[in-house]
């Protein structure tokens, strides 16, 4: 039995992951895509990467029958179609973030409540070699309880390639919440500690004046569920030239009662200083499991309940407190 996909929205290319998934998935079908802003569809058939079947949400909602309503359109725009979508009776899956306040997660949380609908995310940090790796060394114990958490989410922040609706009142919604999610969903599902607090939080414009109430850099405290502590930084930094190549991007250091784990994006192992030990090792990493996102959500929504990769609850978790560190960042910067 194949699952039935609609695609809302294009416009931020971390949708095409998805969409070229579903495409060439054996037990999904794609069966329309809409997307409502004519001069990127018009892009999208010029480019031939996605036959648009329509130009307005609601008459697809209308004419197409499906299961699922995946949605990779601007972030300000995803809470309200994902929203419609679920009180349509029809699961739903994003790019990340979901959503831009902790209203409209309220709202999505409510609808698929009420329906009994799955909230799906490309949380896909889960499916990368480094982070499964990570997770691994830190179930079996590798260095004791984790105490403390420091990792850097530094991203280029490429002016004038990156979509410009980013820069528009209402669309962006703060760096926090765009690209901390994926954190805040990685560490409790590795440390097996949930995240209990926001201690503190800034967000704040360092270098793109041409926008400035866009909040270009962020950084925050949080405490976990044992009492430890995370530090982190997720501004748009990082030179454009390195883009996503420098060692540092998406680095994790792990303090536990028995030693420190230490890997990035692009390591080709993980290093442990492990108490007792006088050098560091390199721990091979695992193979990757790509796209798993995806198959955990499609089990989901067959009726798995128990040992799923990514489930909804945790989808929902991540986005709350994603959105909590962005709530407090923005009481500060409102002073």
């Amino acid at each position: 039995m194949t699952t039935r996909f609609a695609f809302v929205g294009f416009r931020h290319p971390h949708i095409f992951d998805m969409f070229q998934r579903c495409q060439s998935h054996a037990e999904i079908d794609v069966v329309a895509c809409c997307e409502e802003d004519a001069p990127a569809a018009a892009q999208l058939s010029a480019e031939g990467k996605v036959d648009v079947t329509h130009s307005d949400y609601g008459k697809m909602l209308d004419d197409v029958e499906c299961d699922v309503v995946a949605v990779g359109d601007c972030y300000g725009r995803r809470a309200e179609i994902l929203v419609r979508a679920l009180e349509a009776g029809m699961h739903v899956i994003s790019d990340k973030p979901i959503c831009i306040s902790l209203a409209e997660l309220d709202r999505i949380e409510t609808a698929a409540a009420d329906r009994s609908r799955v909230v799906g995310c490309m949380l896909d940090m889960r499916d990368l070699p480094v982070y499964l790796g990570l997770r691994n060394l830190l179930q079996a114990g590798e260095i004791g309880e984790v105490h403390a958490v420091s990792f850097e989410g530094q991203h280029p922040l490429l002016y004038g390639k990156r979509p410009m609706w980013y820069f528009e009142p209402g669309m962006h919604g703060g760096v926090l919440n765009d690209i901390g999610v994926h954190a805040v969903d990685f560490l409790p599902w590795a440390t097996g500690q949930g995240i209990e607090e926001v201690v503190a939080a800034r967000g704040w414009n360092a270098t793109a004046k041409e926008h400035p109430e866009f909040q270009q850099c962020g950084q925050a405290m949080l405490r976990l569920s044992n009492g430890g502590g995370v530090v982190c930084d997720v501004s748009y930094l990082t030179p454009d030239s390195f883009a996503y190549e420098m060692p540092l991007y998406w680095r994790f250091t792990f303090w536990g009662s028995q030693g420190v784990l230490e890997a990035a994006a692009n390591s080709t192992g993980i290093t442990v200083f492990k108490n007792g030990e006088t050098s560091p090792r390199i721990e091979p990493l695992p193979a990757g499991r790509p796209g798993a996102y995806l198959d955990s959500f499609l089990a989901e929504i067959g009726g798995q309940s128990t040992g799923l990769h990514l489930a909804s609850s945790d989808v929902l978790a991540a986005a709350r407190t994603a959105l909590e560190m962005q709530r407090v960042a923005d009481q500060v910067q409102a002073r």
